[in-house]
């Protein structure tokens, strides 16, 4: 866009024999969480003589300022030249830090456009990193790009070729996918020419892959059950075995048996994986949920989010509507697990700077798995456990009571019996595991709540006692010891086995099942 002041009258003395350039503006997007903020790029030229014959202004960082190098030599080897004029760019506004490559390609046409070569670019919101040759890179944050330009009614949303199929999820903003600055010129000098990229729903071949089925796992008929509770109600679940029983088996099954993923979960899953820079090149919008599992020496901001500069999402909110799976629970470092307590009961991660606060949402399940003691054969009837009872206290006491209080079902996974492995009957399949749980998901879907998240108001209302199961609820509560918040949970996940069972009422049966999953915590930390 060429702008012209009606301020400066044309008889106005000029200081300069050489004409004035035009300033010209053009429209591009930054990430802050999760979400797009509009960047407006405008870009002013007047005569060289200076030694800053190239400016530039509005809280750039490292990467926007070495742009500069990065555009000059796209535009010469483009064709297009370099202009023998010093060179101002902002970027507005100017009270947000912009960061990364992708304001590239729309410094480069503001550039083209104060030049004449390029005439307007009103109605296109640019991003991409340029390479020395003017070809495009790909860019994090596409999707939410998109989300911006639709919010602020810009039509049209030029991105690299790899970043077009996220970017074309959007409604309402007809994407343009490229491969090279020369191919955005003649966009915008020729638009008829070109066509936009049709919606893309579905996954790139090759990156989906069909989950594990259940029926591989011999044995281990309690674990599965559990395991199939916690998918309905969306639970937390802590499965405490010696090694090689099939913890890890059975939790990298479990995404497998979730409900596909709603339009609204899938576009906000796919916005923070983009975000992140995880997102799958040319992939469009994720349709199985995501399953991350991390290892032990992750460090705090990788867990939770943050790091230098912009605030990154961590592996809770890439797990987000999906399992996040730690496995040896007790070798993460006790802070680590300390912050995942708020994220469990928030389903949010909020990460403060001096001069932002940003939110990652992080509804996850989170399945954890960890052996009973150092050397994991303790209370194993075929092999000796090594350790000295302060040992395993020492272990267990890792895990601390608040975060046990959080997690929903404590599942024993014995070892399994020779004649189960050789053994020629199989169990349940995913497929029928997952339609039992669709089913229970429905009746939850009407209450607007999965029963996991169920709030305090509707929980008595929902989970109305009779006489026995009062009894029982109350039994188990002296005995286990149990705190307010375990009370609740209890309540919760019966609910989810009444659901299973297609039951309106919480009965006695699927109180005792509940409590019988919170116990086993008091047979290892008492």
């Amino acid at each position: 866009m060429v702008y012209s002041s009606p301020l400066v009258p044309a008889t106005y003395p000029r200081r300069y024999t050489e004409p004035l350039m035009a300033l010209f503006r053009t429209r591009s997007a930054a990430v802050y969480g999760i979400e797009g903020y509009l960047i407006d790029v405008e870009v002013d030229m007047y005569p060289a003589g200076s030694n800053r014959d190239f400016v530039m202004v509005g809280m750039p960082d490292t990467a926007v300022k070495e742009s500069r190098e990065r555009i000059k030599s796209a535009l010469m080897n483009s064709g297009f030249g370099y202009p023998n004029k010093a060179v101002t760019i902002n970027l507005a506004p100017a009270n947000l830090r912009k960061e990364g490559a992708g304001f590239d390609l729309p410094m480069a046409m503001g550039i083209l456009g104060a030049m004449g070569t390029v005439r307007r670019a009103d109605d296109y919101l640019l991003a991409g990193e340029l390479s020395l040759d003017g070809t495009l890179r790909p860019v994090r944050g596409a999707l939410s790009m998109a989300v911006c330009a639709r919010r602020h009614s810009i039509p049209n949303f030029v991105v690299p070729i790899d970043n077009a199929a996220e970017a074309a999820v959007v409604e309402g903003v007809r994407v343009f996918g490229l491969r090279h600055l020369a191919e955005v010129v003649s966009l915008l000098n020729q638009p008829e020419q070109f066509t936009p990229v049709p919606p893309c729903v579905q996954p790139v071949p090759g990156t989906e892959g069909a989950a594990p089925d259940f029926r591989d796992v011999r044995g281990q008929t309690t674990a599965k059950r559990a395991l199939e509770v916690a998918a309905a109600g969306g639970h937390n679940v802590l499965m405490i075995g010696p090694p090689g029983s099939g913890k890890t088996m059975l939790a990298k099954r479990l995404a497998g048996i979730l409900p596909p993923l709603t339009f609204a979960e899938a576009l906000e899953t796919t916005q923070i994986h983009s975000v992140a820079g995880v997102l799958p090149r040319g992939a469009g919008l994720l349709l199985q949920r995501p399953f991350r599992a991390p290892h032990h020496t992750i460090s705090d901001a990788g867990m939770i989010g943050g790091g230098i500069g912009m605030p990154r999402p961590g592996e809770v909110s890439l797990a987000h509507n999906g399992v996040l799976f730690l496995d040896e629970f007790p070798e993460f470092p006790r802070n680590t697990l300390e912050l995942l307590r708020q994220p469990l009961e928030d389903r949010m991660v909020t990460i403060a700077r001096s001069n932002m606060t940003l939110s990652f949402p992080a509804s996850f399940m989170l399945v954890a798995a960890m052996n009973p003691c150092p050397c994991g054969f303790y209370g194993d009837s075929t092999r000796e456990c090594r350790c000295t009872p302060a040992m395993i206290q020492r272990y267990l006491g890792k895990i601390s009571g608040p975060m046990l209080d959080r997690i929903d079902l404590h599942v024993e996974v014995p070892a399994v019996p020779y004649k189960e492995i050789r053994g020629e009957e199989q169990g349940a399949s995913s497929a029928e595991m997952r339609a039992r749980i669709e089913c229970a998901r429905r009746i939850q879907q009407q209450r607007g709540y999965t029963n996991a998240q169920l709030p305090p108001r509707l929980l008595r209302e929902l989970c109305r006692l009779d006489d026995s199961g009062e009894r029982t609820l109350e039994m188990a509560m002296r005995r286990l010891g149990l705190s307010a918040r375990a009370h609740d949970r209890i309540l919760k996940v019966a609910r989810t086995i009444a659901d299973l069972d297609a039951s309106e009422q919480v009965s006695a049966k699927h109180l005792a099942e509940a409590v019988q999953y919170r116990s086993l915590d008091r047979n290892y930390w008492s």
